[in-house]
């Protein structure tokens, strides 16, 4: 085999015209997806489930490969398309009647912050790192998770808050990226978040201790912003 031939990386064994072909399979394809995602009622792409995403994938790798490839027929993957289709329905129809399966497959929604604090051994668990996590919330011009009465991921991915009114936000743990001490002794009486699960307690000036909810030994000075809506 000759390296960087053109002839084989452009087209390979194929005639030219088999672009044509191509074209036609991709069309094809498209018009697949785009009647399964009609028939089935596919929300927006950013609210898909697990269980969605699989099928769309499993679409895709079906109408990839009818599009590239000349020695795949085009009916075959017609019926894999239908049998997606009636399987997406069915498995819909069961999870409506069965909250285990509707569980097993679409997940629950988990709490990841209540009352301003964090549930960080269900961040972990969700193999989201608390840096991902608290860039959600900035996106949704949260300063610091005092301003937080509830945080839900949901099971397509999405994180929903709940907002303390102005008037209840409590001191909580600054989530801004730059500008935030933390403290192993701390400097000045007052209220300290601690930099793992959130928690607030009041320390005086020079007090050294882990934090009694998480047992870690870095503080950082609670805030009390508001939120800037």
């Amino acid at each position: 085999m000759k390296a960087f031939d053109l002839q084989r990386m452009a087209l390979d064994k194929v005639p030219l015209e088999f672009l044509g072909e191509v074209a036609l399979r991709s069309l094809y394809t498209f018009v697949l997806v785009f009647l399964f995602l009609k028939i089935t009622g596919r929300r927006g792409v950013r609210q898909m489930s697990l269980f969605e995403v699989l099928i769309i994938l499993t679409l895709g790798s079906a109408a990839g490969d009818v599009a590239f490839y000349d020695d795949v027929p085009m009916l075959p993957v017609l019926m894999v398309f239908i049998t997606l289709a009636l399987l997406y329905r069915l498995v819909m129809w069961l999870m409506s009647h069965s909250e285990k399966l509707e569980d097993l497959l679409e997940g629950r929604p988990v709490i990841f912050i209540e009352e301003g604090q964090l549930a960080w051994e269900k961040v972990n668990a969700a193999n989201l790192t608390e840096f991902e996590f608290f860039m959600e919330l900035r996106i949704s011009s949260v300063e610091q998770l005092g301003q937080i009465k509830l945080a839900i991921m949901e099971t397509n991915g999405q994180i929903s808050v709940y907002y303390y009114p102005d008037d209840e936000v409590k001191p909580g743990l600054c989530i801004l990226p730059e500008g935030i001490e933390r403290y192993t002794t701390v400097p000045d009486n007052g209220d300290y978040a601690c930099n793992k699960c959130s928690a607030v307690y009041a320390m005086k000036a020079g007090e050294h201790r882990l934090c009694p909810r998480c047992a870690h030994p870095e503080w950082s000075k609670a805030s009390r912003a508001k939120r800037i809506t």
